[in-house]
């Protein structure tokens, strides 16, 4: 199978508030690696504020899987303390891979 799906997502941090969640994120790592569809995920910091998620998929199936599972709960339980918006998070297609 070929890896032609992704999620992109990007957080805003609350003022204060990007340390605490860079190391949500570390800890999303073990959640990720734990899906069975998910092959690649990657955390990682474009500012002190913004931050981001960009993995991938083989299938429909393991995307969606992947949105139902545990990193969107525990996003939405720490949300309110720590994002000072919605999270933009949007599916998109891998048209070239190394």
């Amino acid at each position: 199978m070929t890896v032609d799906r992704g999620l992109l997502a990007t957080l805003k941090a609350k003022p204060g508030k990007g340390d605490e969640l860079a190391a949500f994120l570390e800890q999303g790592r073990a959640l990720a690696a734990a899906e069975t569809g998910t092959v690649t995920w990657y955390a990682f910091k474009i500012d002190d504020t913004t931050y981001g998620i960009f993995d991938t998929f083989e299938t429909e199936q393991a995307r969606q899987a992947h949105l139902d599972g545990q990193i969107p709960v525990a996003l939405g339980q720490v949300a309110e303390d720590l994002l000072a918006a919605d999270p933009d998070i949007r599916p998109v297609d891998v048209i070239a891979l190394t």
